[in-house]
């Protein structure tokens, strides 16, 4: 009997995912657990792995495309064995997470009695749903002002505060919800309304004006990554207010620090590099400023109790990811300098797993191991900031009244204006730059 290929769910949160290569043709055979295709969430490519021997005999999706966990891809089997009702369009396979995206089909005594006047109201978030529910509204009956017309927050609450009796839905289904339900994505679904799809997403990205080639141009094709960064420093420049302070750090004491302890962390496996103290400084500061470890809603400011740190990491070309260190705060340097060490050379080699490039509530970004000196970096969504760390070089300081030599660095922190005013932006990074120059030897 013919075997379904179906597109896991590949961490608590992830909801979706890419197909970037299928690894087999229609025709050719596949051992069980024999990689089959790669697959792109979050930045993040994993291997999927055949769940049987036998012939590919069915590819449903093609590569660049999107679908939802549960999602029949390819259908696996024997020569001459029939897929299950032709297996022609991708179907979905009742996944053990609610799909992202939510088609919203009513059921009200009009539509039921004239089907041709339902219209297809596309993506509707869960934010949406939750209030459309609460107030028994037809989401039929509700005109949508955002693109492409989709039904926003407002728009519903619009017609609410219209329609104060509501309009009653016949067999409502209940609605999956950020509060009780699986559909659950903090980033989005938390603090912002999300977009419709990925591919649409996608569309919106590469609709910016752009040059018309002209001849002896090369046009490289933008991959996943590449949409995926693209897109998501739009979104933060859009959300937040971004304002940027500067500070020096005078790294004297990490570096006689670091010079006298990295042949013992040598010893344990482990390169102790200076992002582990900054890892450090910055764990301290939002331990003594826990509003910046934070992020915004509509609600109120949401405080959050893990300290996760996102470390941006470089993939040369091929672009950028935030592998992130799950309660940094429980970490000894040496267990921090161990993550640092795990994560960025996994990362490079693409082997990190989706939910580990999730759940930040800071970011870290070293810039400087290319050469710059300061920097204005973009805030990673929800969060409240972003510390950026330049190249650390020997520069001559007043110190005393007498001229010094000292390692230096400028530190520079990006935060949310509407959550951080600049007098506790500038407490936070002074108390980073207080753990740093007087760090214990």
């Amino acid at each position: 009997m013919p075997t379904k290929v179906i597109m896991p769910q590949l961490g608590e949160s992830v909801v979706e995912g890419t197909v970037t290569k299928w690894l087999k043709n229609e025709g050719e055979s596949i051992n069980e657990f024999e990689a089959l295709l790669e697959v792109n969430t979050d930045k993040v490519d994993t291997e999927i792995p055949s769940p049987a021997g036998g012939i590919v005999l069915k590819l449903l999706v093609a590569e660049g495309t999107t679908v939802t966990a549960g999602t029949i891809l390819a259908w696996l089997g024997q020569p001459g064995e029939e897929i299950p009702g032709g297996g022609t369009e991708p179907e979905t396979h009742s996944p053990a997470k609610v799909p992202a995206v939510t088609q919203v089909k009513t059921a009200s005594p009009e539509s039921a009695a004239s089907p041709q006047s339902v219209r297809d109201l596309g993506f509707i978030s869960p934010v949406v749903a939750k209030i459309a529910h609460e107030h028994n509204v037809d989401l039929q009956q509700v005109r949508g002002t955002g693109q492409g017309g989709r039904i926003t927050k407002k728009d519903v609450l619009a017609f609410v505060e219209a329609n104060p009796t509501g309009a009653a839905i016949a067999d409502i289904p209940i609605w999956e919800t950020p509060a009780d339900g699986d559909l659950f994505r903090p980033t989005e679904m938390m603090f912002k309304e999300p977009t419709e799809s990925t591919a649409t997403r996608s569309a919106a990205v590469t609709s910016t004006p752009s040059a018309a080639p002209i001849v002896g141009d090369q046009l490289i094709p933008h991959t996943t990554i590449r949409r995926s960064i693209a897109e998501h420093m739009i979104k933060s420049k859009s959300i937040s207010a971004h304002v940027t302070t500067v500070m020096e750090v005078d790294l004297s004491r990490v570096a006689a620090h670091r010079q006298a302890n990295k042949a013992a962390f040598a010893r344990d496996g482990v390169n102790l590099t200076y992002t582990v103290y900054f890892m450090s400084a910055i764990v301290s500061a939002l331990k003594a400023y826990p509003q910046v470890n934070s992020s915004w809603s509509d609600e109120g400011l949401v405080l959050h109790s893990a300290i996760n740190i996102g470390m941006a990491t470089s993939l040369a070309e091929a672009g950028l990811i935030v592998p992130v260190i799950k309660g940094a705060d429980g970490l000894s340097l040496l267990g921090l300098a161990r993550a640092v060490n795990d994560l960025a050379q996994r990362a490079r080699e693409r082997k990190l797993l989706p939910d580990e490039v999730k759940g930040g509530t800071f970011t870290l970004t070293n810039h400087g191991t290319s050469g710059s000196l300061f920097a204005t970096p973009i805030i990673n969504q929800p969060q409240c900031g972003i510390l950026g760390v330049g190249m650390v070089q020997k520069r001559a300081v007043v110190i005393n009244d007498a001229i010094a030599i000292r390692p230096m660095v400028y530190i520079s922190l990006t935060f949310d204006h509407r959550i951080l005013d600049g007098a506790s932006a500038d407490w936070f990074l002074a108390k980073v730059v207080d753990t740093l120059q007087n760090w214990a030897l």
